[in-house]
């Protein structure tokens, strides 16, 4: 597979590595993708992906795939899987450079030592709550541990004692001995090792001690021989201490580098929160396709080529802000316009009979299966007696702009007849339409109009009922209500949860040529949007059809029309 699946634009980033190339500082380009496998990887991590492959494959260097599996208690094989087959759906190929944090363990146990004996970290007895006290404030430095000035030796031996298991949980930590007084609260003699009794789904029993993230990251960058450690702007405070590991130890010194992280209106974006949906049942798993994740997205039908669009109209810079659902929808369209067989489907189906068409008999129309791709060929869509339109394509008392169907009204039918509207069937319980009797132009099939005829301005979707398939269709919608769920830190962002997120719709029915249709494909069904069959549901006989995206930015419409009303 080929790295370069995404164009990296100019920005600030590329600069300082074409300068460093240009001074000779580095020979090769080497970055990586560092993820936590505590969870699955959302869109804000498609910005990293494609901003740390995407340079690596423009200078003609390398990615490497690693995962920071330093906290044993929150990892699971589940989200290493997961990781793999999203960045492999994205595009992207690591190959033989995958690398786990736990690899080094030794080694980084090593620099532990070393530190210790260059005076440099220290064991304390103070538990966690204890230390954030003594750590002081941003107006008001720190107080030293009273462990500070134990000796190196004693140092020594606690730390192999802390290694051979010999204390329990949270009895005593490693800290690095560096400046209580520091402005920078990362400086105020930072925990390097924390004891935690807990199996690692890759070392097993063997570590009862774990290295913290700030000393594992930059001491992994340097022992795979990273150049560029791309990370988001919340590691900005954190790089003294990157530069001041590799600095004391004397080892190669990869250059931290941070960029403005991706936010995107309507959803959350920490995996915490994320957990939170998915064990309280608020959704239906990490794969829902309401979910900012790209297994999510996936499901739902987004392709990857549009979140690589999107991760490079977005840019990279160094502010933070929050990008609207839009332009992901925006790219998601501009995608699928160009590979998305046409289809009809009807999503609310009322039915019509043609009164005037013979029972027993039959004809076909020919359609392009994609008005702008004539080598994606033809389609062929039966007509009969009864068909199916959508309830929402007739009005019995309509206002002077609908042009679709009403009591004596004409319509087109989608690559068919004009037909025309003159009687409506009710229930008599409720009141409610439940059938049209219909006239047709026999002279009009096919998009054919007879010289002197007046032409009609409404044009609606059809399926016949003698052929038409069954089908489950899952609108979605917005998983939340606000644009900023978690903005108001007095109220739990579970609140904000949109109750119309999912709409359900059961029966459903679509052209006879998806009958076949492979899980995963995506169509767009004319005059309703892009759908796209379920991953992980069509292995039975119904087939479940998941809504990508409307045609346009009707959630925009639907908010503007709302703010205007109050």
């Amino acid at each position: 597979m080929d790295l370069n699946t995404t164009s990296i634009g100019p920005n600030f980033i590329r600069n300082i590595i074409e300068q460093d190339l240009e001074s000779g500082k580095h020979a090769m380009v080497v970055t990586r993708f560092p993820p936590e496998p505590n969870g699955y990887l959302h869109i804000g991590h498609a910005k990293s992906i494609c901003l740390n492959f995407g340079l690596a494959a423009h200078f003609g260097g390398r990615c490497h795939l690693r995962f920071d599996d330093t906290n044993p208690v929150k990892e699971e094989q589940e989200y290493i899987d997961a990781i793999k087959t999203d960045l492999a759906w994205l595009g992207f190929d690591w190959g033989e450079y995958e690398y786990y944090a736990s690899g080094y363990f030794e080694t980084l146990y090593q620099y532990a030592e070393r530190l210790v004996e260059q005076g440099q970290a220290y064991v304390c007895d103070l538990n966690g709550e204890q230390i954030r006290a003594y750590r002081g404030t941003l107006t008001e430095p720190g107080v030293e541990s009273p462990f500070r000035n134990r000796s190196v030796e004693e140092n020594l031996d606690l730390l192999r004692r802390m290694r051979a298991g010999e204390f329990s949980d949270g009895s005593r930590v490693l800290r690095a001995k560096i400046d209580m007084s520091a402005a920078n609260l990362n400086l105020r003699d930072p925990v390097l090792y924390r004891i935690l009794h807990a199996h690692h789904h890759r070392t097993g029993d063997r570590w009862c001690i774990y290295p913290m993230y700030d000393f594992a990251h930059g001491q992994s960058d340097s022992i795979e021989g990273v150049t560029h450690s791309i990370c988001t702007l919340e590691f900005e405070d954190h790089r003294p201490l990157y530069d001041w590991f590799c600095q004391t130890l004397d080892i190669f010194h990869p250059q931290q580098i941070e960029f403005a992280r991706l936010n995107l209106n309507y959803t959350v974006m920490s995996k915490r929160r994320l957990l939170e949906l998915v064990n309280e049942g608020h959704v239906c798993g990490w794969d829902d396709p309401r979910m900012p994740t790209l297994s999510g997205m996936r499901r739902r039908g987004f392709p990857p080529a549009a979140i690589r669009a999107f991760c490079e109209r977005i840019g990279v810079g160094k502010s933070d802000s929050i990008i609207d659902m839009s332009v992901l929808e925006d790219c998601v369209r501009e995608e699928l316009d160009q590979s998305a067989p046409r289809a009809m489907g009807v999503l609310r189906p009322l039915k019509v009979i043609i009164t005037n068409f013979p029972a027993d008999a039959e004809e076909e129309f020919v359609a392009p299966s994609h008005p702008k791709n004539p080598g994606m060929g033809n389609r062929r869509i039966p007509f009969s007696r009864e068909l199916f339109i959508d309830q929402d394509d007739f009005m019995e008392d309509p206002p002077k702009k609908f042009f679709r169907l009403g009591p004596g009204r004409e319509v087109r039918l989608r690559y068919g007849y004009i037909i025309r509207c003159d009687k409506v069937i009710k229930d008599p319980a409720s009141g409610e339409v439940v059938e049209l009797h219909c006239s047709y132009d026999p002279e009009t099939g096919g998009g054919n109009l007879p010289e002197g005829r007046p032409k009609v301005k409404g044009i609606i979707h059809w399926v016949s009922a003698a052929h038409a398939v069954s089908a489950e269709v899952r609108l979605y919608d917005r998983l939340f209500l606000s644009a900023n769920p978690t903005g108001d830190k007095q109220t739990d962002y579970r609140t904000q949860l949109n109750p119309q997120s999912l709409d359900r719709l059961t029966n459903c029915l679509i052209e006879p040529e998806l009958a076949n249709a492979q899980p995963g494909q995506a169509f767009q069904f004319e005059r309703l949007g892009y759908f796209c069959t379920d991953r992980e549901e069509n292995r039975g006989q119904a087939l479940l059809f998941n809504r990508v995206v409307t045609l346009r930015d009707t959630w925009a419409k639907l908010q503007e029309n709302a703010t205007a009303t109050k």
